[in-house]
């Protein structure tokens, strides 16, 4: 059953949800071409222009920008943490080579923490 407001769901309940919508194929958002493909940026793209958003709103690049400015600036989480979170190569002291270090536990909380962001909480 899909509930028009997701701010009331789980995560884990948001994407059972979507997942009798698009299948149970590997990926939350397959692409049109077929599921063993991810949406691309393009996808995204024409997503939020049918929704009414122009480039100069927003673009798909622009979530991950202001998932990046807010998680710093407004929530306070290392930018160490938000960087390996977004995939970026993490620059230290040591050089990369010698950085091993993923940050899990503390990810999730972030995650948590920008989702509550996202939510009003």
């Amino acid at each position: 059953m899909i509930i028009l407001c997701p701010c009331q769901q789980s995560s884990i309940e948001l994407l059972v949800d979507l997942q009798m919508i698009t299948g149970k194929g590997r990926y939350v958002f397959p692409s049109a071409r077929g599921g063993s493909r991810p949406l691309s940026d393009n996808g995204v793209r024409i997503a939020l222009r049918t929704m009414g958003y122009d480039k100069e709103t927003m673009t798909p690049h622009g979530f991950r920008a202001m998932a990046r400015t807010l998680l710093d600036e407004e929530l306070g989480f290392p930018v160490e943490w938000i960087e390996h979170q977004l995939a970026h190569a993490v620059r230290d002291s040591n050089g990369r080579a010698y950085n091993r270090t993923s940050h899990l536990e503390n990810r999730r909380k972030m995650l948590q923490a920008w989702s509550n962001f996202l939510d009003g909480k």
